[in-house]
């Protein structure tokens, strides 16, 4: 599934459209967002390169990581950094969010000793405008793919951060304004589930068409993650479940899993097992039934006469007719029926009138209210 969601974000929008978004959400259970958000961030960075992308660049606005760790990370996974600088552009939000150390820089005349990397970046400082850092992302974009037709992607590593300078009302309305620009690709961002309420969680889903959620790969019988042991402990250090909701254009919500392990070169995907019981009952619906039938409920089942089902045992065809008893309509339908064969292969209609008093259909004019 996370080459799914790659190719999704790969795709891009349709004209008319907006934007695809990812929201990657992770906890301190299984603290592995951010190595599927450089995972997708590398795969788009080669699919950027190699021309096969809707986006022509990629604006990174860095609020948890420092620029210098994106350029290692791209050299690492053999990016050339040094001809990066025209598909790809850091907006640092990272070293001095809120322009504290400028301030104190000025006060002291002192001089700026932040390292220089050959990645273009720009420093923000001004997070809790976000009306001013929409701006600042859309014209990095346009300096990247130019003001045409062409396309760009925002990856934003820490939504988290994010919500902790400006409002939730505030960061909602931004990535909104994102998936309606005419010129943004797609947006994916990484979210901290446990450090916020549900609400601002749900409100930030609802905003994103795909959900990705890093969780424990075991949990405890009441369905709460937990520890089931130290080699289990161990093993949700490395390991955990990617669960997957995207919203498809016709409305139709798809939900799959898949198993996410931590190597030391990345991360790698795999489908859940089928002999791990509780990766899959965690995917199925919780019920109070059974929804299988057992034998004796399948024999029960067939033995049962239906209304208007031919009994088969050689009488005549006994048909309920919804007002009265099944031995008062034998006894009435005995005369009528008594002159037909019993072996006959024709069919009879047997009425029984409502009340005596009930005249025939035929007997009436359907015309008789009519001034002719």
């Amino acid at each position: 599934m996370a080459d799914s969601i790659c190719r999704t974000l790969r795709d891009g929008a349709l004209e008319g459209e907006l934007a695809p978004a990812l929201t990657i959400k992770d906890s301190l259970a299984s603290p592995f967002a951010f190595h599927v958000f450089s995972h997708i961030l590398l795969q788009l960075s080669s699919h950027v390169i190699a021309q096969k992308s809707q986006s022509q660049g990629i604006v990174i606005v860095a609020l948890s990581r420092s620029p210098s760790s994106y350029a290692a990370l791209l050299d690492m996974n053999g990016v050339d950094v040094a001809s990066s600088n025209k598909w790809i552009h850091i907006l640092d939000c990272y070293t001095d969010p809120l322009g504290w150390k400028d301030k104190t820089r000025k006060s002291v005349n002192a001089t700026d000793c932040s390292p220089q990397i050959s990645l273009a970046t720009s420093s923000f400082k001004t997070v809790k405008d976000v009306d001013k850092l929409f701006s600042v992302i859309t014209e990095l974009g346009r300096g990247l793919v130019g003001q045409n037709k062409a396309r760009f992607c925002v990856a934003i590593d820490s939504l988290s951060e994010l919500l902790r300078h400006a409002s939730l009302q505030s960061v909602a309305g931004l990535l909104s304004d994102l998936r309606g620009h005419d010129q943004v690709s797609n947006i994916f961002g990484l979210l901290h589930s446990d450090l916020h309420e549900e609400r601002a969680v749900a409100a930030l889903e609802y905003m994103s068409s795909m959900v990705a959620s890093v969780d424990s790969y075991h949990h405890s019988a009441d369905g709460q993650k937990g520890c089931l042991g130290d080699s289990f402990s161990q093993q949700n250090l490395t390991k955990g479940k990617f669960n997957v909701r995207s919203k498809r254009r016709n409305g139709r919500v798809r939900v799959t899993c898949e198993e996410l392990k931590v190597e030391p070169g990345g991360i790698s995907f795999a489908s859940v097992s089928s002999v791990d019981g509780t990766a899959i009952a965690g995917l199925l619906p919780k019920v109070q039934f059974n929804l299988q039938l057992s034998e004796k409920e399948r024999i029960d089942r067939s033995n049962v006469v239906l209304p208007f089902e031919h009994q088969g045992n050689g009488r005549p065809i006994q048909i309920y007719d919804g007002r009265r008893s099944l031995e008062e309509s034998s006894s009435e339908a005995n005369p009528i029926s008594s002159g037909k064969k019993e072996d006959s292969a024709m069919g009879e209609i047997i009425y029984f009138r409502d009340s005596d008093d009930e005249m025939p259909d035929s007997d009436e004019d359907p015309d008789d209210d009519l001034d002719i």
